[in-house]
Order: structure tokens, then sequence, then C-alpha cells
């Protein structure tokens, strides 16, 4: 993983957790969670497939990545408002970033923040699922040489 590429990555995680501690409690955290997954660009119905969806969330969501090994597009939405904003978050994170980096790259914000704390098993295996896929998606541009 390129230096400058973690380095940014790791600047990003560092702004939503100082974020997060600017907000009050959790009722202002959720809707501070909600208004960025509102933030989101939405995916055309012809990309809310079986393939793009994400199995092990209760929620529905769809991931949709694009780009090669050296730098990962992702975009992608669910129809749970609090749901969208822990996507806007990891989106936020590894979006842009080389394969290298979504591989080795660990959501410590997630920790950080309490939000394993606060979210549901469900959820918290949803956001598990996603960072897996964001992986899986990053290793298979890896394996295809770029």
């Amino acid at each position: 993983m390129s230096g400058s590429d973690r380095a940014a990555a790791e600047t990003v995680q560092q702004q939503i957790i100082e974020d997060f501690a600017l907000l009050q409690d959790w009722s202002e955290r959720y809707q501070y969670l909600i208004d960025l997954g509102r933030q989101l660009p939405p995916l055309d119905d012809s990309e809310k497939t079986e393939a793009n969806l994400l199995h092990g969330c209760q929620s529905q969501v769809w991931v949709v990545a694009s780009g090669d090994a050296d730098c990962l597009h992702f975009r992608a939405a669910s129809d749970a408002a609090i749901v969208s904003g822990l996507i806007a978050l990891m989106l936020k994170v590894y979006d842009g970033r080389s394969a290298e980096t979504v591989l080795e790259m660990k959501p410590d914000f997630i920790s950080s923040i309490g939000l394993d704390r606060h979210l549901s098993s469900t959820r918290n295996n949803g956001l598990a699922a996603l960072h897996k896929r964001l992986q899986a998606e990053a290793a298979r541009r890896l394996a295809a040489g770029g």
C-alpha cells in the first residue's frame, strides 16, 4: 500500500473520529449518520441487481465497484437511513483508494467512535459484510492485474 494512499485513508478516519467527537450524544450522532446517508448519490435501478446486493445485511444494500487496482471507486445505496449513513462513512475511507489500501486498511474509526457498541448486532454484521465486500472487490482487481 502506498504511503500517501494509506496516510490519506488514515486522515479521513481521524476526521470522522473528530467529527463524531463534536456531537453531544447518540441521538445527534444518529441524525448525523442519516444526514450523511442522504448525501449519497443514488444508484440507478439498473444497478440494484442481485449481483450487487450485499448479503449479510438486514436492510437491502447494493454495492457497485469500478476502477482498477490503482484506484477503486465504490458507490452504494441502502433502503435504510442509518445504514446509508454507515455506507457513507465507509466510502469516505475506501473510495478512491488502491486495492492494496482497501485490503490492508482496517476501519478503526468504527470502534474509536463507539459505533460497534451502539449499533445492533445485525447492523454490526452488515458493516462487517460491507467491509468484506469492498475487500473482495479489491482482491478481484489485484488478481486481474489491475
